[in-house]
């Protein structure tokens, strides 16, 4: 028997905002960019997490897919209706879109001169835009020579890269628990 007497919580016992007291509240000064992001299972899942950690907005840039579809509606499990979120034709343009709204453009890309994310820390007064890339290719050339930073998961075994949900997941966690715990 555990030393602990566990139960699990209700759905109603969490407490969670519905989507309009959501919308409301404060929000970690994050934005999401996805550059062509071809899995609408990965845009869907990064909903779902952007919406867990309250991020600003989720930016579908070039072939990522766009809600409503069932395929993103699949994994996203209603937060497209929760966060906000625009499509671009191309990354370059909402990357330049965000630094005219003083957004500190960050790439999530293993790259010559990267930041390991454990050594990162977030400036408490700077919004920022991550920006993961396509499943394959990451991000693009093109965008990676627009960007101000970027930051490189630490990892230690015998595949190249993680998931772009998994990355996008301890990257959020991690700017949560820097600019807000």
């Amino acid at each position: 028997m555990s030393k602990y007497n566990m139960r699990k919580l209700k759905l109603d016992e969490l407490n969670r905002p519905d989507i309009e007291a959501f919308k409301a509240q404060d929000k970690l000064p994050v934005v999401v960019v996805l550059d062509n992001v071809r899995s609408m299972h990965n845009v869907g899942s990064i909903f779902r997490t952007a919406d867990g950690f309250a991020l600003e907005k989720v930016i579908l840039c070039g072939i990522t897919a766009q809600p409503p579809h069932r395929e993103i509606e699949k994994t996203a499990l209603g937060a497209t209706q929760s966060v906000d979120w625009v499509h671009y034709p191309d990354t370059v343009s909402a990357v330049e879109d965000l630094k005219i709204n003083g957004y500190e453009i960050v790439a999530i890309e293993q790259a010559e001169n990267s930041t390991m994310l454990n050594t990162f820390i977030p400036d408490q007064h700077k919004k920022y835009a991550l920006i993961f890339g396509n499943e394959v290719d990451g991000v693009s050339d093109e965008v990676m020579s627009k960007i101000d930073e970027c930051i490189e998961i630490p990892q230690f075994g015998t595949k190249h890269s993680f998931n772009i949900v998994i990355s996008a997941g301890i990257v959020f966690w991690d700017f949560f628990a820097k600019l807000r715990l």
